[in-house]
């Protein structure tokens, strides 16, 4: 039994993710990705952080493909044969992620779990959404920025996740078939979602 947190950026998965652990007595995990991730990976965890639920840019996937078919173009840049690190990193989370699948009564928030999991007959997935103007006020307080600066950080947090699912599982991030409840923080707050989650695993004997 596990729930999985898909999350627009500033849509308020830990809060959510909180209070449905604090109700029915499991684990939050969300940190410890990163944590995990770092030590099954061998970078530190900021490193993990600044490249989670990131994909490779056109010029790294075009060199790591370049270095394979053409690498006398490439003699003196060895490096681009390397794996990207966006890329590794989304394999061991990826590994990670399927290994905390097989445990009990965890929340899992991000790291694409729902679309790594999404055949596990024991998962409710759940995602979290708010109007982008809420969310842009958010960013703005969190940030200390104007709205401009906030506005751009909001999409691109969500572009990056977007582009992640895609690319990394073929799969659509924001498509709702996707999920088991799709639920708007800004109308039902924190507890309220959290509250609807709880209500679905106690009804399947959670």
């Amino acid at each position: 039994m596990l729930i999985t947190i898909s999350r627009q950026y500033l849509a308020g998965a830990a809060g959510v993710a909180e209070r449905i652990a604090g109700q029915l007595d499991w684990t939050v995990v969300d940190d410890a990705f990163i944590e995990g991730v770092a030590e099954k990976s061998g970078y530190s965890p900021e490193d993990v952080q600044s490249l989670e639920e990131s994909v490779p840019s056109f010029l790294e996937r075009f060199a790591q493909s370049s270095a394979l078919s053409f690498p006398e173009f490439l003699v003196s840049t060895p490096s681009a044969m390397e794996e990207p690190d966006a890329v590794k990193l989304a394999h061991v989370t990826k590994e990670f992620v399927e290994e905390l699948g097989g445990r009990d009564r965890i929340v899992m928030v991000g790291r694409a779990a729902a679309a790594i999991l999404a055949r596990d007959q024991d998962a409710l997935h759940v995602r979290l959404v708010a109007s982008h103007a809420y969310r842009v006020r958010l960013a703005m307080a969190e940030h200390g920025v104007a709205e401009a600066e906030a506005t751009a950080i909001v999409n691109e947090r969500d572009t990056s996740r977007e582009r992640y699912h895609k690319e990394m599982y073929g799969r659509d991030w924001a498509d709702p078939v996707n999920y088991h409840l799709v639920l708007n923080t800004e109308l039902l707050g924190i507890d309220g979602a959290g509250d609807l989650v709880v209500a679905r695993a106690r009804a399947l004997g959670w």
